[in-house]
């Protein structure tokens, strides 16, 4: 009669087999976590936009986008954005929306929030600073939102328009409420009196960047030379040969990076905090400097 294998043989590889998936499950965590959560990137590309006044070829234009104040965001990494934006010395920082986070404790907390990060914010050296809001900013309360940073020397645009005046030339600079829990409208944004103007292009901040399907097909979107979004956080976690597992309603098209979309440019920032839980894979915390070149 044969003998069965004794359990020692069986019982020690198994052991050391879910002690390695615990160790390298500790690891994982740790990593994306902490080490990559706080990775932050800079992204320096050039932008060539058709008839941009040569007074602002080669503008430095730093893009910082959903901030996500205290949900996992800590006080020090957004300071740390600050000190590295003004190492780019920008002429002018753009802010595309989610500075706080909704769900996350009481509205009264993320209120509370929402001024310490623009407080934090004032660590700006280059104060021509201009914002929209997001989806999560809008649940909070974009009232509330709007009055912390407008109170601390940011413009909000919200349905809104502005020129940017350099050398005797402009460019118009323009932003939309958010698409998912707010109501953008374009005709108000980018109303006809600034389209297509000859050497005054339009630059557009909406949180958003699935929007840009919509706007392709209105009149106001198609002046647009170049939308600047954030909302995706380029997927927060990616894993190789699947891309992203989850992306947010409005980021589903075009979760990070440039694309190119007719006449207009878009970029989607992947942002600077994580929503849900504070882990990032392959995907790390984005500062984009955009220099603009005349086309």
């Amino acid at each position: 009669m044969g003998t069965s294998p004794s359990s020692p043989k069986l019982t020690i590889p198994r052991r050391r087999f879910l002690q390695a998936g615990f160790v390298g499950t500790v690891g994982l965590a740790v990593y994306s976590g902490e080490i990559e959560r706080h990775w932050l990137e800079v992204t320096r590309r050039n932008v060539p936009i058709a008839g941009l006044p040569a007074a602002f070829d080669g503008m430095k234009v730093a893009q910082l986008s959903d901030i996500h104040m205290d949900e996992f965001t800590e006080p020090f990494f957004l300071r740390d954005a600050i000190h590295r934006i003004n190492s780019l010395d920008p002429d002018v920082v753009f802010l595309t929306g989610d500075y706080v986070t909704f769900g996350f404790g009481t509205r009264k907390f993320a209120i509370g929030a929402a001024w310490q990060c623009a407080n934090i914010l004032l660590g700006l050296k280059c104060r021509h600073i201009y914002a929209a809001l997001g989806n999560h900013d809008i649940m909070i309360g974009a009232a509330e939102v709007t009055k912390a940073l407008t109170d601390n020397g940011i413009r909000v645009l919200r349905n809104s328009y502005l020129p940017i005046e350099r050398g005797g030339s402009r460019i118009w600079l323009s932003g939309l409420d958010d698409p998912v829990n707010g109501h953008p409208r374009p005709d108000l944004a980018i109303p006809a009196s600034i389209r297509n103007l000859p050497g005054e292009p339009v630059i557009l901040l909406c949180h958003a960047p699935d929007y840009a399907r919509r706007l392709l097909a209105d009149p106001a979107g198609q002046a647009v030379s170049l939308m600047l979004s954030g909302h995706t956080h380029g997927g927060q976690i990616r894993l190789p040969l699947v891309g992203a597992l989850v992306l947010p309603k409005g980021g589903k098209h075009f979760p990070e990076g440039a694309y190119r979309l007719g006449s207009m440019q878009l970029y989607v920032n992947r942002g600077l905090g994580t929503v849900g839980i504070p882990f990032r894979f392959d995907c790390s915390p984005e500062i984009t400097l955009h220099t603009l070149r005349t086309a």
